[in-house]
């Protein structure tokens, strides 16, 4: 029995303070829609995905209706099709991508995940195949993402795959140049990818995973912020206390929508992600959250143990919360789609070197981040290499989304809408890495990785 108060406190949290189911995700195992005859595998799948997925944005919407709870996005996640396309005889797999695309517009949903590939020791044909299409897939397709996992603590990271990834993201970025180099938006390239993550560009569906399952990401930072701007000069531990506490409730409510989801569409209910996922919406914003422990502005010295507080209090409000907590799960630190991070990089506070260093305690990593559009290849492995690096070493998951912006320099602006919002061009480092990036081969597993 919920009492008045709990009831009014959690309808302040959806109309108040931008609390939001971030989206309901479906995986779905498509390995037995292998086939030689790449027509045949592509009509299993197009089969498979609309026959388990058709009901996912009616009972969306119903459930959303029912309990009142927004519930912004309906999406799919499926097998890395870089798995599934090597028993096709072909070596060209934009038709698999058209497949999802087609599929994904069939059902409703705005996004399908897993043009994607696990290449983190070594690359299969299939996995060069589906590399090389990534560009082209991106710039054909409108709801289709693509992620690539480069690294892990126990494999190390593969250069080889690092320094192509690079190139990839580049002509990526040059393929969507009308639209600003938006394919880039939709590619993300792991160390350490968990296999049930619900958000894009990095869902896919995990090879251990059942036949299907229903994954739910919520997202929160407004309400986390209302909550800190309560308790203003408390001590650390009451600030951590507080946002556990707050991360507990959204939590629940988050499983609620989830098994409910799951019992309509007959799935099994996978996890629930609890990461703070902010949005364009003033109010909505991971930076403003850090500010409001008494930061002047998001970047300046003491941003990392902020962020560090955050991350761990929130983890430990979801694991009370539910037993299913999975995924990313943190907060999130997208540029483009926070209006206080685009505030701290305009105002100077905030800087690539900063973002990297802040992605040592956060949930994913460098996420939508823009930069010069004549940023070398080599540069943006060197970025990637960077930041897998810091998973690896750390053993959490990291990741780069970056936009190398077609024909923009320092001091422009990407402009997606949407939930992908805008964002601020940032100068690189002017100095070359590309001796590095080029040797080659796989960066050796760190020592603690021996854990068997």
């Amino acid at each position: 029995m919920f009492s008045l108060q709990e009831i009014v406190e959690t309808s302040k949290m959806f109309q108040d303070e931008k609390l939001d189911i971030r989206t309901i995700t479906m995986g779905i195992n498509l390995r037995d829609c292998a086939d030689s005859n790449p027509k045949f595998a592509c009509q299993k799948i197009y089969d498979k995905v609309t026959s388990f997925s058709k009901n996912l944005v009616k009972e969306g919407e119903n459930i959303s209706k029912e309990l009142g709870i927004p519930v912004v996005n309906k999406r799919i996640s499926v097998t890395p099709i870089s798995i599934i396309a090597e028993a096709s005889n072909t070596s060209n797999y934009l038709m698999f991508a058209d497949t999802l695309d087609r599929a994904a517009k069939e059902v409703g949903v705005n996004f399908i995940g897993g043009f994607s590939a696990l290449v983190h020791k070594g690359i299969t044909s299939g996995d060069k195949n589906l590399i090389s299409c990534i560009p082209q897939a991106l710039a054909s397709t409108e709801r289709v993402c693509s992620s690539i996992n480069v690294a892990t603590t126990k494999s190390g990271i593969n250069m080889d795959a690092v320094y192509q990834m690079g190139h990839i993201i580049k002509e990526t970025a040059q393929k969507t140049e009308k639209e600003d180099g938006l394919g880039c938006a939709k590619l993300v390239a792991f160390a350490n990818v968990p296999e049930d993550n619900p958000f894009m560009a990095g869902a896919f569906h995990g090879i251990g995973e059942a036949e299907a399952v229903i994954n739910v990401g919520i997202s929160g930072p407004g309400v986390i912020q209302s909550a800190v701007d309560r308790i203003p000069g408390t001590d650390f531990g009451t600030l951590a206390e507080t946002i556990k506490k707050t991360a507990f409730k959204i939590t629940r409510m988050g499983e609620l929508v989830g098994q409910t989801a799951a019992s309509r569409l007959d799935v099994p209910f996978g996890i629930i992600d609890i990461s703070l996922a902010p949005t364009p919406s003033t109010g909505d914003s991971v930076a403003e959250t850090l500010e409001s422990m008494g930061l002047e502005s998001c970047g300046t010295h003491g941003t990392t143990a902020a962020l560090a507080l955050l991350n761990d209090a929130v983890k430990k409000g979801g694991a009370m919360g539910s037993s299913y907590v999975g995924g990313l799960s943190g907060a999130f630190i997208p540029v483009s789609e926070d209006t206080g991070m685009i505030e701290a990089v305009e105002n100077g506070s905030l800087g690539i070197d900063k973002l990297e260093a802040m992605t040592c305690v956060c949930s994913v990593g460098l996420d939508m981040i823009a930069v010069p559009g004549n940023t070398s290849p080599e540069t943006l492995a060197a970025i990637l290499a960077d930041e897998v690096a810091i998973g690896v070493i750390n053993q959490k998951t990291t990741a780069l989304r970056i936009i190398p912006a077609p024909g923009k320099k320092e001091g422009e602006y990407v402009e997606f809408g949407g939930l992908l919002g805008k964002a601020p061009i940032m100068p690189t480092n002017k100095f070359s890495s590309a001796e590095f990036v080029r040797r080659g081969g796989r960066i050796p597993a760190p020592i603690h990785s021996l854990k068997n």
